[in-house]
């Protein structure tokens, strides 16, 4: 959810440190293959090992760190570092969430569920936007990363699976 908070803000705010739409460009696009080809990686050790929780807080933790880097950092190197630091956390933990999701649901609530995720990754977006427009790049970057830590502290401390995983 948190990661979708900055998908509206990430090419404005690149755009106003300096980055050309190419370099927008080739940046996001790194970043998100190094998302969709971790996530098929990722998910699939998830299913074989069994354990869905710890590669979701893996995940969670590298996003967490490299949010707030973005908002600190202008060096071209150092925000493509975050970012794609941030886009490899998301692969590592979105197929053992997703699973994790599915598996807690009934097949009667699976479409709520999933349903549920995604109007708050839609409300995160919009959120982030009304965030920036109000209170600037920084202040945004920090509230998702904020954002992130919860929901890590969240499956650290409160999520205790059915069957243990």
């Amino acid at each position: 959810m948190a990661s979708e908070m900055l998908y509206p803000i990430m090419p404005i705010y690149l755009k106003t440190i300096g980055f050309s739409i190419v370099l927008i460009g080739i940046l996001e696009g790194v970043a998100e293959a190094v998302a969709g080809l971790s996530k098929g990686y990722f998910g699939k050790l998830s299913d074989n090992s069994g354990k869905r929780v710890p590669f979701v807080q893996i995940g969670y933790t590298f996003s967490a760190i490299s949010k707030p880097v973005v908002a600190f950092f202008i060096y071209p190197l150092w925000i493509f570092f975050a970012r794609t630091i941030d886009r490899f956390g998301k692969g590592i933990r979105t197929g053992a969430r997703d699973a994790i999701l599915s598996d807690e649901a009934t097949p009667e609530t699976k479409g709520k569920v999933f349903g549920f995720q995604s109007i708050c990754t839609m409300l995160a977006s919009s959120l982030a936007g009304l965030i920036w427009y109000q209170f600037g790049a920084s202040e945004t970057f920090m509230v998702t990363g904020i954002a992130t830590i919860l929901i890590l502290f969240y499956f650290v401390f409160w999520v205790r699976l059915k069957d243990g995983k």
